[in-house]
């Protein structure tokens, strides 16, 4: 793909991922990935303009709903779309409805803007990925079906070694850490034809293993203080996104002293 010049305007539709968790700024807010690349889009395009819907903890069904036609409205040159992943992550989950949720979206979607992006999401090397990949790969085939169909842009970061290290992953163990949102980023410019800064799939240096006890002490930390929430939201029908605004609502030009 060569480089267009005329992508003035980006946006983001999707859930945490898109949001930027866990990518902490200091103020307490998430940068992200989107958030880098409009950065990134701004610099090269006067007046780039940017929305982010994206919306922690949504499911497939209600970013169709909530976002998509809004993003649709918009009529933005990029439209960037990451969704069914969470469905995929809960014990009971209609993989027929997250694949018929997903083609109205794609289809909504790419009449209104020059270049659609759907990902192949990264996943986190452990018991979580080997027990939900049936699911996920089933996710990622529709994706690229999809893809091919509409002629948006596929990137495939669940194919990235790199991404799927454990160091790039936050200590709740569902969230990248800064530097795999930055990865990310650089990922979706390149899909989108800009010339490579560098090679976000490189590996990351060889890894020290933890000592056994400090395996024990992160586990207990990290089950008291994101599994047990999380399960608990599954079982009183609650997410973390719920009255949660949009990141970006308005389709608004990039500052970029901010």
């Amino acid at each position: 793909m060569q480089i267009n010049a005329t992508y003035t305007s980006l946006v983001a539709v999707g859930d945490s991922f898109t949001e930027g968790m866990s990518d902490l700024l200091p103020d307490g807010s998430y940068r992200g990935w989107a958030d880098l690349l409009a950065l990134r889009m701004a610099r090269v395009e006067p007046g780039f303009r940017y929305a982010n819907l994206a919306v922690r903890g949504k499911l497939i069904s209600q970013i169709v709903d909530e976002q998509v036609d809004v993003a649709s409205a918009m009529r933005a040159d990029v439209v960037t779309l990451v969704g069914g992943l969470n469905d995929t992550l809960r014990p009971k989950c209609d993989m027929v409805m997250v694949r018929d949720r997903l083609t109205e979206a794609v289809e909504k979607l790419a009449p209104s803007c020059k270049q659609l992006v759907l990902m192949r999401s990264p996943a986190r090397q452990g018991p979580v990925q080997q027990r939900f990949r049936p699911r996920m790969e089933e996710l990622f085939t529709h994706v690229d079906e999809l893809a091919a169909k509409h002629g948006a842009v596929v990137v495939d970061l669940y194919g990235a070694a790199t991404l799927s290290d454990q160091r790039m992953w936050d200590v709740d163990r569902l969230h990248l850490t800064g530097e795999g949102h930055r990865r990310v980023a650089e990922a979706v410019w390149q899909s989108l034809g800009y010339e490579p800064e560098e090679d976000w799939r490189a590996p990351l240096p060889p890894a020290v293993p933890p000592k056994w006890l400090a395996r024990r002490a992160a586990d207990v930390s990290f089950a008291r203080q994101h599994l047990i929430p999380w399960i608990g939201r599954r079982l009183t029908g609650r997410s973390s996104g719920d009255g949660r605004p949009a990141k970006r609502a308005e389709l608004l030009p990039y500052d970029l002293s901010s």
